[in-house]
Parts: C-alpha cells; structure tokens; sequence
C-alpha cells in the first residue's frame, strides 16, 4: 500500500448552499464572546431521542458531520436526547456539537468499503434507542450512501440534499435551485453542508459510552469485498483527489528540494499560476481560479504570496502552512501556520528532521535513498 495520502471518499464535502436562510443560532460577535463557557442543554431524562450518523476521518468529524449533529440538538426538546453514532476512531469532544451521548465504533475501519456490516450496527442502535428522527450529513459517498441505504431499510419517510429545515419542515432544492420544495419532518434527513450552523448557544451533556454497552453487531455474510486501496504514486493522483499536497510559487528557486519534501511526506505537488507560467511545472499541477480547486486534508504553500485567484482555489481546505519570507503576504491571513524564512533554508531543515523522525521510528515510513538522515 502506498504511504500517498489521497482524500477519503467519505469525507463530506464543505461547500453548502448559498443565498438560503439557516437554523437560527448563535453569531460570532467577539472572540470574547465567542469563548465564554456555555450552558448545558436542559434536558431531563430523555424519553426520546434523535440520532445523528457520521464516519470520523482520522478521529475527527469535519464541519460536515457537525452539522448534523447540531440539526439533531436544535430540534430536540427538553425530554429528547441527542446521541451521536461515529464509525471509526474519535478524539473529539462532540458535546459542543450537541451531543448527550456518543457512540464511538472504532472497529468500523473508515478506509474500508462495508456498507452491509455498516447498516447492520445501525439498524441494532435504531432498535435499541428508537429515535425519533435521524440526521446524516448528505456526502457524496459514504455517509450519503450509508443513509439512503437506511432510508430503503426503514422503509422510512425521508428528506435528502436537506438545504433548511425546523421544527416543523424541511426544504430542498428544487427546479434545478430556482426554487425550494417543503414537506413535514421525515424520520430520515440527509443534510446538505451549510444547511445548519454547527456553532450551538449550548452544549450537549457529551457522555462517552463505555464499549460495552454499546449494542454488538450481527456477524452477516457480506455481499460484497473491499479490494483495498490501489497502489499508486504522488505523480498520478489528481490533484482534486489528493489528500496532502505541497504548492510551490515564485519563491521556490529549486524544484527538486520541493519535490523532495513532497516524497517525503508522501503529498501530491501543486504550483501557483506564476510557477506554471515560469514553465517550472506542467498546467495541470495549477491551483487557483484558473487552475484546480482543492480540498486538501493538509496544504503547505511554498513561496506563494496568496493572490485573490490561489486562495479561491484553496479555500476548501482543512489546513493551510504557509512557507514565506513576508510575514505580510495575503497567504499569511488565510494560513493557520506561517514559518518565515527562505523556502530553500526551510524545506531542507523539514526534509532532514522528517529523514531523521522515520529512521529513529518516530513516524512510520521509509526514508527516501539519497536523503540525508537515511540509513
């Protein structure tokens, strides 16, 4: 398998609607305000509960998947309880998503294709808390699928590409975006990104619960096999599918170290529209209004200023590290890590310390012949 990180497809996408109302919840007004402790919902004890549904990506659960969760703690009342089902490994805290409880399944491997074994744990947790409504952010894959998968099984009134909704309906695109279409709360909704705002005036009572008494799953004989993930090298995955990537601008002055320090982090290359235009790398590695639009899990931008046009192009992702001697560029605002310092200097110090982390096995991988630190 290769050490390349490459986008999980069951990672929900962050771009919402735009131009519709959303849930009404708190605003951001000071960081103040915005960090001052909140309440706990009220809650008696719960006589019902809502359920919300997601797959962590490494232990978190993106903006997507919050979401959800949120939607489930808006609409329940004070004898309703929110439980949260992650498949996968979690390190986050989801009371301040608004969960009461929190049903991790670190056995469910994310990176694996099991819909069946997936829909069986749920329809067990479906039985064993009888919620009353179901929220699922609506990805593309993964939990999209997991979740028309338990509409089909329910048998269930149900609402997808969910844009808003309250107590008493929710809407959805419709006339190709024109207009929304109402119905009722089903029992099942899909969310789009964007349709709720995952910053709650309250958090949830965010109780873990102990592996034991979460419900076991059937054993079934699954129809279908997960093949794994195919083999393939930083080069040859698109830049759109590409979980890590190192971007170089016109402050990069040597190719060959950036293309070492993305084979050492196992990250896909990218380049600003100037470096493309120097003829320094082919069109297709272009970022940018003009280029590729990128939702990388993890983005270092190297001797890139931050023109309007390449911030567009990365403003899906996770996290920006920006490598520059300006301390002022634009890049620097949207980055939550600036290093200052010449892009030569600090490439060969990252290339030397990653060489020298994996051959005292601080972190797992090869180190790449030829690298000083290597064996």
């Amino acid at each position: 398998m290769t050490s390349t990180l490459r986008i999980d497809p069951r990672r929900a996408s962050s771009i919402g609607p735009s131009g519709l109302p959303r849930m009404a919840t708190r605003k951001r007004v000071t960081a103040e305000a915005d960090q001052a402790e909140k309440p706990v919902r009220a809650l008696s004890e719960p006589k019902h509960w809502h359920m919300a549904i997601a797959h962590s990506d490494r232990g978190s659960l993106d903006e997507h998947a919050r979401q959800a969760i949120a939607a489930a703690a808006l609409l329940a009342g004070p004898e309703t309880g929110v439980i949260a089902v992650v498949f996968g490994e979690l390190n986050d805290d989801l009371a301040q998503a608004g969960a009461d409880v929190v049903a991790a399944l670190p056995d469910f491997d994310v990176s694996r294709f099991q819909p069946e074994r997936e829909l069986a744990m749920i329809s067990t947790l479906v039985q064993a808390y009888a919620p009353q409504h179901i929220f699922m952010p609506d990805a593309a894959r993964g939990d999209g699928d997991l979740g028309r998968r338990l509409i089909a099984h329910l048998s269930a009134r149900a609402a997808t590409h969910v844009a808003e909704l309250d107590a008493g309906h929710v809407s959805i695109h419709w006339s190709h975006g024109a207009a929304l279409a109402n119905t009722a709360l089903p029992r099942v909704l899909l969310l789009d990104a964007g349709a709720v705002d995952s910053e709650l005036p309250f958090v949830g009572a965010g109780k873990r619960l102990d592996p034991a008494a979460v419900p076991a799953a059937p054993i079934i004989a699954e129809t279908c096999r997960d093949l794994g993930l195919e083999n393939t090298g930083a080069g040859t995955i698109a830049l759109e599918e590409a979980d890590f990537i190192v971007s170089a601008g016109y402050g990069v002055r040597n190719v060959a170290t950036l293309q070492a320090l993305a084979q050492s982090l196992g990250a896909a290359v990218g380049a600003s529209r100037v470096a493309v235009d120097e003829g320094w790398f082919p069109r297709d590695r272009q970022i940018g209004a003009t280029g590729k639009t990128v939702s990388a899990s993890a983005y270092i931008a190297v001797g890139i200023s931050g023109a309007v046009q390449h911030l567009q192009g990365i403003k899906d992702c996770r996290h920006v590290i920006a490598i520059n001697k300006d301390a002022g560029a634009p890049i620097a605002k949207r980055a939550d890590l600036t290093i200052i310092g010449d892009a030569e200097d600090v490439m060969q110090a990252l290339i030397t310390r990653i060489a020298q982390a994996r051959a005292q096995s601080e972190v797992p991988g090869e180190v790449p012949p030829g690298v000083q630190g290597a064996p």
